[in-house]
């Protein structure tokens, strides 16, 4: 298994990914399902085009965009697989600290 799946299994690498706001617009400029350049990624921005390369590497290295070679360009796309995977794990802190409360009102209550 490569290492982008490794990471792509990892919640944690889901978070860090989507823990820095540059990365949070390139997959919301990405969402709409088209996939796009760096050129167009970068466009608009005060970014370069390699700082949006490396944030789109640890984007792909988390597993939440995909990339295709087209002739000497790079095209981008969303993966939302992952955000499931996210989800999920939140979900199941979520229902832990819900039991751990439960325990503690019932504890605090007696």
């Amino acid at each position: 298994m490569s290492k982008a799946r490794d990471e792509a299994a990892d919640p944690a690498a889901i978070f860090a990914a989507l823990g820095d706001g540059t990365r949070l617009s390139l997959l919301e400029k990405l969402s709409d399902g088209e996939a796009l350049s760096i050129a167009k990624l970068s466009a608009g921005t005060r970014l370069t085009r390699q700082a949006v390369t490396k944030h789109l590497h640890v984007l792909e290295g988390a597993g939440l965009v995909t990339s295709a070679r087209i002739g000497r360009e790079s095209l981008y796309s969303f993966a939302p697989a992952p955000l499931g995977a996210a989800r999920t794990y939140l979900e199941s802190v979520s229902a832990q600290w819900d039991d751990a409360l439960g325990r503690l009102k019932d504890f605090v209550e007696r």
